[in-house]
């Protein structure tokens, strides 16, 4: 199963990059990643921000991808529960997962369709910046989890 991570803007600050790179590295481990950056639309409505970034995404995704939204009104599950969804992703041969983080004012209705469900990292609010290394050390740990590995515990 080949991973793809899409998110609207810019890696901006080092230490934000270097969590990223330590551990898409360590995700690669066990399955291809690919980390796509969106250009951020700005200086628009946030209706027309969320049309024009979910327009840029759209393009992106492949015919045969599964399409999971990381949105702070998704669904919140503990890192067992997240390691056991991507395992039945794996399990029931998908080809290409795809994990979406959205600019600053979410996701666009017709991407909001397109995708199989959403997922929240916490009910608490976070920068789209710490997201993504927050996400990635929850991929890396899910598969540590679904390989039987002690870095989970």
């Amino acid at each position: 199963m080949k991973l793809r991570l899409i998110w609207v803007g810019k890696s901006q600050e080092a230490w934000v990059r270097a969590g990223i790179d330590e551990y898409a590295g360590r995700v690669r481990r066990y399955a291809p990643l690919e980390i796509v950056e969106v250009k951020e639309e700005k200086g628009a409505s946030a209706e027309l921000q969320q049309q024009r970034e979910g327009e840029r995404i759209m393009k992106l995704l492949s015919k045969g991808s599964r399409l999971l939204l990381l949105d702070e009104t998704g669904q919140q599950l503990t890192s067992r529960e997240f390691a056991a969804l991507a395992g039945r992703y794996r399990d029931n041969s998908t080809q290409e997962l795809c994990f979406v983080i959205g600019g600053a004012y979410g996701f666009s209705p017709e991407l909001r369709s397109m995708a199989e469900g959403s997922i929240a990292l916490s009910r608490m609010t976070f920068t789209h910046q710490m997201v993504r290394p927050f996400f990635l050390e929850q991929l890396y740990r899910a598969f540590t989890i679904l390989n039987n590995e002690s870095y989970h515990h």
